[in-house]
């Protein structure tokens, strides 16, 4: 019997975006949406927190920062657990544990009580998150795989969206409490069809020695290619063009010569991004609140930004498979900070301040979630879940930056506009980390022979 070398990443490349393929970018989106919805909550719920129990402003930092202090543990946590026993095992865990917890955050009756449960919903969040990305990068042909992962992130505009939207119906209804109802819900049901219906990733398996059936059955589902039908042998491959790094644990490769700086670059861009981005998601609507917006206003004024975010996601995505990814998502950097020194300048109207919050959601959304893309295509198989995760974590950091300085800027009473002036430095800071991963890359490509693991058909 003849024997076939399949190198497998090559053979999704050649392929079609199968119907398959579709259900795996359509599950990870709901991931990344009820993701998004469960991290913004507790931004639309601040308002009537403070009324409720009687709060400052500032005294809701600790409930902002609660859930992203989860969300980085649990990212750091995740990554080198998926690239030991998958990814598909670890994203259904992490969404079963944030729902639990949401459902719990329902329960709270105290600050005290609501920061230790949003705590713990971010640990699931951060460990989804970078699951998601990974294993749609792993599912995703080259030629389309940066709008791929784009286009699942919108999923965390959209979450954010509907969470805008349900808050401004639901709150003034059933009170605050049934946001977070809502936000535990929803995953706890998704967990259920991530076990059904999500297969592990085909490059993992090969890597991880799985059986060469198993690997077979996953990709018919992709191709009706004869090589991979019953009887035929076969030897999987996994290829990489960098250098070998099997014997190495995921971690030391991320920090190793190769990929040290690339790997300081990414978690710099990511960090202020982040802290860029969740100091608007958490801080808006109160912004919003004290600019004269009532509290309905501010939550759908609000929901510009996200909505903003799925145009840039898809559009940013499109061009980064067109051109240098690195310098596209720089500029995307330098055109947030643009458009937020021009909010911070005086915009009284409210219909062009509400243009502006959806371009800045376009640049500043687009920019930050394309960051991702970058992750995955930087690091090697045996190693992508955890420079992903890693990249998530650290930059969680930076989440948490942005959303206790938002309430310092709070306590402050700060202008509206100071507040969007001073956002533009950590945009600034980014676009130059990515310029100079983009420089430094450039300078250094070098041709390596491929690295392979293969199992062969029994």
């Amino acid at each position: 019997m003849n024997t076939h070398s399949i190198e497998v990443q090559s053979f999704i490349d050649n392929q079609r975006f199968s119907p398959y393929q579709w259900v795996v970018l359509i599950l990870c989106f709901l991931v990344v949406a009820a993701d998004g919805f469960d991290t913004a909550a507790v931004g639309f719920i601040a308002p009537s927190l403070t009324g409720e129990w009687g709060l400052t402003r500032a005294a809701l930092g600790p409930v902002m920062s609660a859930a992203l202090v989860g969300l980085g543990i649990g990212a750091l946590a995740a990554g080198p657990v998926a690239d030991r026993i998958g990814r598909k095992a670890v994203l259904a865990l992490s969404v079963f544990f944030f729902g639990v917890w949401s459902l719990a955050s329902a329960q709270a009756n105290s600050i005290e009580s609501l920061t230790a449960w949003r705590f713990l919903t971010g640990l699931g969040l951060g460990a989804a998150m970078p699951n998601a990305v990974t294993l749609m990068s792993e599912y995703a042909p080259a030629r389309i795989r940066a709008i791929a992962v784009n286009a699942m992130f919108c999923g965390f505009s959209v979450g954010l969206s509907i969470g805008g939207l349900c808050a401004a119906w639901l709150i003034p209804h059933f009170g605050w409490q049934s946001v977070l109802l809502t936000g535990g819900i929803g995953p706890l049901v998704l967990t259920v069809l991530l076990i059904a219906l999500l297969p592990e990733s085909a490059q993992f398996m090969v890597v991880r020695k799985r059986p060469a059936q198993k690997i077979a059955r996953v990709l018919r589902r992709i191709s009706d290619d004869p090589l991979l039908a019953d009887g035929t042998a076969v030897h999987f491959v996994a290829a990489d063009t960098r250098i070998a790094t099997e014997k190495k644990s995921s971690l030391s490769i991320i920090v190793s010569k190769r990929y040290r700086f690339g790997t300081a670059m990414l978690w710099l861009a990511y960090f202020t991004g982040l802290m860029i981005y969740y100091l608007l998601t958490n801080w808006l609507p109160t912004l919003f609140k004290d600019a004269g917006f009532t509290a309905q206003g501010a939550a759908l004024t609000t929901s510009l930004f996200p909505l903003g975010g799925i145009l840039g996601n898809l559009g940013l995505g499109w061009v980064m498979d067109r051109a240098n990814p690195r310098r596209v998502n720089a500029c995307a950097y330098v055109l947030s900070a643009a458009l937020v020194l021009t909010i911070g300048s005086g915009v009284s109207d409210r219909f062009w301040l509400s243009v502006l919050i959806f371009l800045s959601g376009i640049a500043v959304t687009s920019a930050v979630t394309s960051m991702s893309a970058l992750a995955t295509a930087f690091y090697p198989t045996q190693s992508r879940a955890t420079g992903v995760a890693w990249m998530l974590g650290i930059g969680r950091m930076g989440a948490v930056a942005g959303a206790l300085t938002g309430g310092a800027m709070m306590s402050m009473n700060l202008e509206f506009g100071a507040v969007f002036e001073l956002l533009a430095v950590p945009a600034i800071i980014a676009a130059c980390a990515l310029f100079a991963l983009s420089r430094r890359d450039e300078g250094m490509k070098t041709s390596s022979a491929p690295t392979r693991a293969t199992v062969p058909m029994d």
